[in-house]
C-alpha cells in the first residue's frame, strides 16, 4: 500500500509539467523581488518627489490615536498604552504598483514569445504537395468509378 502510494507520488512529481512549474514559482519568486527592488527603490523615489516628498509607504489615515501608559505616583500602571488604529492606505499604493508592473513585464515576456513563436511557424516550409497519382492509379479509379455506376 505505501510502496503505490510512494510510487504514485514519485510519478506524479517526475511528470514534466510538475518540475516546469516548480521551476516557474521558484524564477516568478526571484523576478518578484527583482520588480518590488525596482519599485520601492528606483522608480518610487522620483514620484515621491514630484507629489513633494512623500514616501508612498508612509501614508496613512490615523483612525485612533496612541493612548501612552499612565501610572500614578506610586508607579501603578491607571491606563495601559494602547497603539494607533490606522488605515495603511501607502502600503496598498506600493503593492499595487508593484503588480502593475510585474504584469506589465509579463505581458511583455508573453508577447515577446509569441512574436518569436510566430516567426518560428513563418519559417517553416509548406508542407510538400501529396504527390500527383501514377497513370495505373488512375487508370484503376476509373475502372472502380465505372464498376460502380453499372452496379447501380
Amino acid at each position: 500500500m505505501a510502496n503505490k502510494f510512494l510510487n504514485d507520488f514519485k510519478n506524479f512529481a517526475m511528470k514534466g509539467n510538475v518540475l516546469d512549474m516548480a521551476v516557474g514559482v521558484i524564477i516568478g519568486g526571484a523576478f518578484g523581488k527583482i520588480v518590488s527592488s525596482v519599485v520601492a527603490d528606483v522608480i518610487m523615489p522620483p514620484i515621491g518627489l514630484l507629489v513633494g516628498g512623500v514616501n508612498f509607504t508612509d501614508l496613512k489615515f490615523t483612525m485612533k490615536d496612541a493612548v501612552p501608559e499612565i501610572k500614578d505616583e506610586a508607579g501603578n500602571i491607571i491606563q495601559e498604552a494602547a497603539d494607533a488604529v490606522t488605515l495603511n492606505y501607502g502600503n496598498f499604493l506600493q503593492v499595487t504598483f508593484d503588480f502593475l508592473i510585474i504584469a506589465f513585464s509579463v505581458f511583455l515576456l508573453i508577447r515577446l514569445i509569441g512574436k518569436l513563436s510566430r516567426k518560428k511557424e513563418e519559417e517553416k516550409p509548406a508542407p510538400a504537395p501529396a504527390p500527383e497519382p501514377s497513370a495505373e492509379e488512375k487508370l484503376l479509379t476509373e475502372i472502380r468509378d465505372l464498376l460502380k455506376k453499372q452496379a447501380k
